[in-house]
């Protein structure tokens, strides 16, 4: 396994494939993930989040395929040629708006599926296909560990009591089948804004807590324009939320997933935002910064408007201004010491809604100035 540095500073990217997008997993070409990777390299990142597609990888709940298993061997080979350290999401899930469903899923609307935690047979089938990648995975040097999925509660809820004992289980699962390695859950911001699926106690209590920030899906621009306080600063207030429900100002931080996702942002205002967001962050103790992502999207595929064009890269390799700006702060920052905030931790919100939420950060904002 790779060494984890949780006090210093590092900075990643989500990987999206530019040739194919996820797709890629059933359509293979090694070419242009190298290529892909070399660009990445050059902009400084350290460490790469990938997305498996779940039901490419285990069609049914006694199968995991080989052929796709062997894919991800050769990505992570290509990933540690470049000195690149992957954390490997599993129970995608969800991606960028669209359903990816096991087949032998019971419910299949996608939205309440709480056997996805509660039914024996179906973690059967989960922990089938957490040691097979752990069995594959163990033979690479630059390992994080495992990401229990993409935002998984955006695909299956389940009432906190019931969604916690599943993180647990599987969580302690994914540690016992790769020793060593870092293990997460990263949602999106409703766990931690109005306790869905998880609640944001048993989040904080974890190793690594890991937020995923955008200005655009948590309503930051209600209070506020794209360069306001709500916005540049919600990686920091999102850091602060958590250590609150911690109750200690020295827990680690992860920015797992950021961006703004506000596609009336150039590429001037969008690299302007992220300068700003990861300062912000720096100063409130942020550790790790992964963002959201590291190409475009081909427009051939079917997406929401705002997914397009979220990368530090063109779909053709052409490094934008926001890409640019990664690179200085990787540069200015990665391994250098975090420097935990030093006043008194805050009390949680007093109501966990997203309203309750929102109230508490602008409280906070108001009172830091």
């Amino acid at each position: 396994m790779t060494p984890l540095a949780l006090e210093r500073h590092r900075f990643g990217v989500n990987y999206t494939p530019s040739h194919n997008w996820w797709f890629c997993w059933n359509n293979w070409d090694a070419d242009s993930v190298k290529r892909d990777l070399d660009a990445i390299a050059g902009l400084g990142a350290d460490h790469l989040r990938i997305l498996l597609v779940w039901p490419y990888f285990q069609p049914n709940p006694t199968y995991v395929s080989a052929l796709h298993l062997d894919r991800l061997d050769q990505m992570l080979t290509m990933m540690g040629e470049r000195r690149m350290d992957v954390l490997v999401t599993v129970f995608t899930g969800q991606l960028s708006g669209w359903y990816f469903l096991p087949p032998f899923q019971k419910d299949r609307d996608g939205h309440a599926g709480e056997a996805f935690y509660s039914d024996p047979t179906m973690f059967a089938a989960q922990g089938l296909f957490v040691r097979e990648l752990a069995h594959l995975i163990q033979r690479h040097t630059n390992i994080i560990g495992f990401d229990l999925g993409n935002e998984v509660n955006t695909c299956w809820s389940a009432p906190t009591a019931i969604g916690d004992v599943w993180m647990t289980k599987m969580l302690a699962l994914m540690q016992r089948e790769l020793p060593g390695s870092l293990n997460v859950n990263g949602v999106d911001h409703h766990p931690w804004f109005d306790g869905q699926t998880f609640s944001p106690r048993a989040l904080a209590a974890q190793r690594f807590p890991v937020m995923h920030c955008y200005p655009f899906w948590t309503g930051a621009l209600n209070y506020g324009g794209p360069m306001d306080s709500p916005s540049v600063k919600l990686l920091a207030s999102m850091a602060a939320l958590i250590r609150s429900y911690a109750g200690n100002q020295r827990v680690p931080v992860w920015a797992g997933e950021f961006n703004t996702c506000i596609d009336s942002l150039d590429e001037s205002g969008q690299a302007q935002w992220l300068e700003r967001a990861v300062e912000a962050a720096i100063a409130e103790g942020v550790a790790w910064f992964t963002y959201w992502d590291s190409h475009d999207v081909d427009r051939k595929f079917s997406f929401n408007p705002v997914e397009y064009s979220l990368g530090l890269l063109t779909n053709d390799g052409r490094v934008k201004e926001q890409g640019r700006t990664f690179q200085k702060l990787a540069a200015r920052y990665r391994g250098k010491g975090v420097i935990y905030p030093t006043t008194p931790v805050l009390p949680p919100p007093a109501e966990v809604s997203v309203d309750g939420t929102w109230q508490w950060m602008l409280k906070r904002l108001r009172e830091s100035k």
